[in-house]
């Protein structure tokens, strides 16, 4: 403590800027506001695009761990865990406006790709990734990916100088080479050989805006059907069984509704970016059980742009079944003149961090969007058309209970 307070006097660290009035017009409100039972902003939304100009923008009034970090500060069973949280730091951020992003600093750089020997839940968490994932969820019109802006952060000025969490302030320090650097604080293997560091203050990272707090907006958080093993040499159902998905349709909400169509436009999403750590979904209890399935924590994808799991596609390929607005967005995307990679590099063009994927992942998308098209047409030719292709895009007929009776 003796030791930080003299390096905060020594580097002259000034209070934080005075909060703006709470504007009903605020981007980040009105973001929430428009949130539906059809995805988290309408097409085309102009709150969005402010929203993410804000995000780049606004000037940063506080920093404090994300609620996960600091549950894990006060409980650790160390015999499961397998990599040391600080390589997954993430940051809280509000901004003057009353609004917040959940800050993930750079990890690695964007020609590198993750080792093949690398077991998915050992990865890196990318900044870029979840910049990319935004974009592409926004071009494959699901809307379900929070806003996501790339940032230069000075994080001498926009973390150390602002935050009230001592701890925080405790894991800064200044590298042999002059950079300011901070790494989690955990009861096990966070140090400063998983730190981050600036040049020599500034650092890359990715703001996702917040959604709207639980107690406003309550969210459930649901096992995935298709959850891999998290252990070195463990197997899942779904892994071993390819008809695995007789037994998911069985079970409510898969048996009937949309919930399992939502898991296959998931998993098409997670084939493309290459992310196989989806272990839970997220969905709004107020949207009833047919809602639209969140798609957060997106960091772990774009990692091998040379490889394609197709072990992410299990539950397009053992279910057979797509929704007719997702097969059609993907057919259009295989065009030539709407190539997905030409689409994507222009959209990733507007973020500040530009280009935030690298030529070779970018190209992936084709490829890997090819192979979705080709399980489809497998299916197809296996089942036909009528049963594969799932009609979404005509309102669904209202229960008998809810139609006007005729009078006799």
């Amino acid at each position: 403590s003796r030791r930080h307070k003299l390096y905060r006097e020594e580097l002259n660290l000034t209070s934080p800027a005075a909060l703006l009035p709470l504007r009903p017009e605020a981007s980040w409100l009105q973001f929430h506001l428009g949130i539906t039972r059809d995805g988290l902003y309408p097409r085309s939304s102009p709150t969005v695009n402010r929203l993410l100009r804000d995000m780049q923008n606004l000037t940063i009034v506080s920093a404090d761990y994300s609620q996960d970090e600091k549950a894990l500060l006060g409980a650790c069973d160390c015999s499961q865990i397998v990599k040391p949280s600080g390589v997954h730091l993430k940051l809280v951020l509000r901004f003057q406006d009353f609004g917040k992003a959940m800050f993930k600093p750079m990890r690695q750089k964007r020609e590198e790709e993750t080792p093949e020997d690398f077991f998915y839940f050992v990865d890196f968490q990318r900044h870029n990734a979840e910049i990319a994932a935004f974009h592409l969820d926004r071009i494959l019109d699901f809307r379900r990916v929070p806003p996501t802006v790339g940032r230069l952060i000075n994080v001498t000025k926009e973390i150390l100088e602002v935050t009230k969490n001592e701890i925080l302030q405790s894991v800064f320090f200044v590298s042999p080479a002059s950079n300011v650097c901070f790494f989690a604080k955990c009861p096990y293997m966070c140090k400063t050989e998983y730190a981050v560091c600036g040049n020599p203050h500034l650092l890359e990272g990715s703001l996702s805006a917040f959604l709207p707090s639980l107690n406003l907006a309550p969210r459930l958080s649901i096992p995935n059907p298709w959850i891999r093993s998290y252990s070195f040499d463990g197997k899942e159902e779904w892994e071993v069984n390819p008809l695995y998905c007789n037994t998911v349709r069985e079970i409510y909400p898969y048996s009937n509704g949309n919930r399992l169509l939502n898991v296959v436009d998931m998993a098409i999403f997670d084939f493309l970016t290459g992310n196989m750590d989806r272990h839970h979904y997220e969905m709004f209890t107020k949207f009833g059980d047919d809602g639209f399935l969140l798609h957060l924590d997106n960091a772990r994808g774009f990692g091998r742009h040379s490889h394609d799991e197709t072990s992410i596609l299990a539950p397009l390929s053992q279910c057979c079944i797509i929704k007719r607005t997702t097969l059609l967005r993907l057919q259009l995307l295989a065009e030539p003149e709407y190539r997905l990679s030409d689409v994507m590099r222009e959209s990733l063009l507007q973020d500040p961090l530009a280009p935030v994927l690298t030529e070779p992942h970018l190209l992936a998308l084709d490829r890997r969007l090819q192979l979705i098209l080709k399980a489809v047409r497998k299916c197809i030719d296996t089942y036909g058309e009528a049963k594969v292709v799932a009609n979404d895009t005509t309102p669904a007929e209202a229960p008998a209970s809810d139609r006007a009776r005729p009078t006799t």
